[in-house]
């Protein structure tokens, strides 16, 4: 276990508890999100020349779950927020300067998806748009999110080019009306608007480049963690927090069912269809979780020896991440459906668990079509283009 790991662990009471009170408030509390800061787990890809601890992205990933196994939302903006540090490290340095340099637990807010447009101008971009799902956004200071670079008249180019690009706080503004959803709640996923902010060109960055694995080689990081493919470590923390959910679901129901008496009178020690379904759930999660683990585990030894992680490789990585997410729930609903009656009434855990899991599955990361559709033409010997190759 990880100093991180072992940090956040001591906070494990606090954390569920807090739970509670940021599905109120949809949002963390402001005391969670101290937690998250102290015990740096946002830092833990983050570069060690503006404070980070650089550290291999299976620790990153085990934290993430063990943060989720306590409260869903608290593993979901771990593993999100924690994600951004790893790709400012690929930025201009006036840019990692500015957001790092007086306080590196400065933390970023996303979405990628280019939903605003950025206007060419001296020295940068004039952008515009409104962004949905930015997990943890009230505790950030500074937002990453993705533009499609348009014309003079705001029209996106074709083909199109996309940027990620970096606003201060003071730039745009978070609707706080905007996030009032079934699961999730705590992560406060709301949405930014920006009205003709001014990028300058360092705080932008070729998407494509990230994507490629070209942008690390051109900033100079020669580090093992900053040349790991994107497409396994942008849903590796969000992945990971989704599994750790699911674990803390396990958890939540075998703590219930130790002295539970069914209205038939048989205990639940005593009913071998409900141990089946345990057991076979309990399998599913550690199995997504397994391999989630060694496809990051296999990815790292492939990289750190210098060697490129391929297109067929890449796509059947994301593959296996999107499968165990899908596992990992199904398993949830497996066990709740056995919960009985109590499991529905709200101040139970088992049922934030179970919001929280469907929740996590409905991200954009976890839709199997195009994945599964590309991984399996891949192996046969095909070329996937256009849309079947993105975040691959």
């Amino acid at each position: 276990m990880g100093q991180v790991h072992e940090r956040i662990e001591q906070y494990a009471d606090e954390i569920r508890a807090d739970g509670v009170e940021g599905d109120k408030l949809m949002r963390l509390t402001d005391a969670s999100a101290k937690r998250l800061r102290d015990s740096g787990v946002i830092r833990m890809l983050q570069p060690k020349d503006h404070g980070g601890l650089e550290a291999h992205p299976r620790e990153f990933a085990e934290t993430a779950m063990a943060i989720g196994a306590m409260d869903g939302a608290t593993g979901w903006v771990s593993g999100i927020v924690g994600v951004h540090p790893w790709e400012l490290a690929f930025f201009d340095p006036k840019a990692q300067q500015e957001v790092w340099g007086e306080d590196p637990d400065t933390w970023m807010a996303s979405p990628y998806a280019p939903m605003g447009v950025a206007v060419p101008t001296d020295g940068g971009y004039i952008l515009s748009g409104r962004w949905s799902f930015s997990s943890g956004t009230d505790h950030c200071q500074w937002v990453m999110i993705g533009a499609a670079v348009g014309d003079q008249d705001g029209n996106r180019l074709m083909p199109p080019k996309i940027l990620h690009v970096l606003l201060p706080r003071s730039d745009y503004d978070i609707d706080q009306d905007s996030w009032d959803v079934v699961g999730l709640r705590g992560t406060g996923s709301k949405d930014l608007i920006v009205k003709g902010a001014f990028i300058p060109a360092h705080r932008t960055l070729d998407a494509a480049k990230v994507f490629d694995g070209t942008a690390p080689k051109e900033a100079g990081r020669t580090q093992t963690l900053y040349n790991f493919p994107f497409s396994c470590i942008f849903p590796l923390g969000i992945t990971s927090s989704l599994i750790g959910i699911a674990e803390g679901a396990l958890a939540c129901h075998l703590n219930a069912q130790r002295e539970r008496i069914t209205v038939s009178g048989t205990a639940i020690k005593d009913d071998p269809y409900v141990l089946y379904a345990i057991g076979e759930a309990a399998a599913e999660i550690a199995a997504s979780r397994a391999a989630i683990l060694e496809t990051v585990d296999r990815f790292w030894d492939l990289t750190d020896s210098g060697k490129e992680v391929t297109f067929e490789q890449r796509a059947i990585g994301r593959r296996t991440q999107t499968a165990a997410a899908w596992r990992a729930v199904r398993a949830v609903d497996e066990i709740f459906a056995r919960s009985g009656g109590g499991a529905l009434q709200m101040k139970t855990p088992m049922q934030r668990f179970w919001r929280d899991a469907h929740a996590g599955l409905s991200h954009a990361i976890h839709v199997p079509g195009s994945i599964f559709h590309s991984s399996a033409l891949t192996q046969l010997g095909g070329e996937p283009q256009g849309a079947h190759r993105a975040m691959i």
